[in-house]
């Protein structure tokens, strides 16, 4: 109940914008300020207020027996909207999205099935018309990926040498936030996001500006429409919203389309191979279960479907972060697809 307890504090404090108005301030404020500048009771405020202290994302100072408050580091770091490393969107999507899909994960462990429907009111017959359901809800989810690639991003584009690999392709890559990861830590390659055409639109529009130079993109359904030649194919977190033959039907369209001497990179959580952990990645994976097809896998699991697609030399690393980083290769001049 506790951990409840915690993320909802958490979410009404970034949701009222407490951390925001503390940073505004450039001083430290009482809770009669705070109540005034965030449009909340005092007495709510108070309450509110203590309870982050407690968790350490508030300092108090005393002045003539008065309280006052000010952001932590962390707080200032991760919760507030002008922060480059914050996670107020991944916060504030969890908040939203996902918590009212988890209200029912007992249907969803009892049907095997996502639960957009009951959340929502939309059909998931089509996962992303589900979950890009109104523009809003596009944008909201692409400031979700935005800020995870903002923190991890450069972790896993260098847990592997990338440099050989000058025209790279990400598929799905949403708000580019991994893309410009990449052009950062590889100054030689150019990048094509391939992704539904509202999200490119989405993503000229708040995301990729045009001095983003070496960055492109090209509208298509990875499942349907032709992609794009390129050396590498970066699928970061879109393996995990799929079933194993949707994976392996992607992952043969990327083998076709992949140079010869190219790779794929795929970006994920990775259990432990005999399941027992980590348990972020664990509950990821229910979450998988209420919100898509899919699942969190292992190592060797994304081995196997990479494999099954024709890809080679599969090799993985472990960041030490939450998200780790596959590679497999096409052979120069050679399918290794198995044959029907």
């Amino acid at each position: 109940m506790e951990g409840f307890l915690i993320s909802k504090t958490v979410f009404t404090s970034c949701e009222l914008g407490v951390f925001d108005v503390l940073l505004g301030a450039e001083r430290p404020l009482s809770a009669e300020e705070i109540s005034q500048a965030v449009g909340a009771s005092l007495d709510g405020t108070q309450r509110l207020l203590a309870a982050c202290t407690g968790l350490q994302l508030l300092n108090t100072h005393q002045d003539y027996g008065r309280v006052f408050y000010s952001n932590t580091e962390q707080a200032s770091v991760y919760l507030t909207r002008s922060s480059p490393l914050s996670l107020l969107q991944s916060i504030q999507y969890s908040s939203r999205t996902i918590y009212l899909c988890w209200h029912y994960l007992t249907d969803a462990v009892r049907s095997g099935r996502n639960q957009y429907e009951k959340a929502f009111g939309v059909s998931s017959k089509d996962l992303f018309e589900a979950l890009y359901r109104s523009d809003e809800e596009m944008v909201k989810f692409m400031q979700l990926m935005n800020s995870i690639w903002n923190i991890c991003g450069k972790d896993v584009v260098t847990a592997f040498d990338l440099s050989p690999f000058k025209v790279i392709c990400d598929l799905g890559g949403c708000s580019g936030a991994l893309a410009k990861q990449c052009t950062s830590a590889y100054p030689e390659c150019t990048i094509t996001i391939f992704d539904l055409p509202k999200v490119v639109r989405m993503s000229r529009e708040h995301f990729v500006s045009e001095a983003d130079q070496r960055i492109s993109f090209h509208q298509g359904d990875f499942f349907k429409d032709p992609l794009p030649e390129a050396d590498l194919y970066i699928l970061a977190r879109i393996l995990h919203d799929w079933t194993d033959e949707r994976c392996i039907e992607l992952l043969s369209r990327v083998y076709k389309a992949c140079k010869p001497g190219g790779a794929v990179l795929l970006v994920e959580a990775l259990l432990h191979e005999d399941g027992s952990g980590p348990l972020t990645v664990q509950l990821y994976s229910l979450n998988m279960l209420v919100q898509t097809e899919g699942r969190e896998r292992t190592a060797a699991q994304y081995a196997a479907l990479l494999a099954a697609a024709g890809f080679t030399n599969i090799q993985h690393r472990l960041t030490g972060k939450i998200y780790d980083a596959v590679l497999g290769h096409k052979e120069t001049g050679k399918d290794r697809r198995p044959k029907p």
